[in-house]
């Protein structure tokens, strides 16, 4: 009889290390998946966090490279826009003066040549009347 409670508590204390055993591995499986889950967890965040920081660095630089051509493109088309109302300003100005000029010049010379021409007439009216003067005088007397 000895002999057979010594075979089961034999039995039992290797029952008890197999059990131990068992609930060992069980925790080691358990911490090495919740480590794995949790290096799975990081490693998404890390990867998430990247992009986001990626895209928004990309985001930024574009939207400021966009601002940056368009401010451009507006200062450009400002500039052009101011030189061509200036040279249209200028041509125009230099047309009126142009066109006042020939006005001046035309007027100037019309009435050079009316009084020119009112001047020879008044002095040939002027001979034709001293000539008939004359040429009465000479028949009367």
């Amino acid at each position: 009889m000895p002999v057979v409670v010594a075979v089961v508590v034999v039995g039992v204390e290797v029952l008890i290390v197999v059990v131990v055993v068992v609930i060992v591995v069980v925790v080691v499986v358990v911490v090495v998946v919740v480590v794995v889950v949790v290096v799975v967890e990081v490693v998404v965040v890390v990867v998430v966090v990247v992009v986001v920081v990626v895209v928004v660095v990309v985001v930024v630089v574009v939207e400021v490279v966009v601002v940056e051509v368009v401010v451009v493109v507006v200062v450009v088309v400002v500039v052009v826009v101011v030189v061509v109302v200036v040279v249209v300003v200028v041509v125009v100005v230099v047309v009126v003066v142009v066109v006042v000029v020939v006005v001046v010049v035309v007027e100037v010379v019309v009435e050079v040549v009316v009084v020119e021409v009112v001047e020879v007439v008044v002095v040939v009216v002027a001979v034709v009347v001293v000539v008939v003067v004359v040429v009465v005088v000479v028949v009367v007397v």
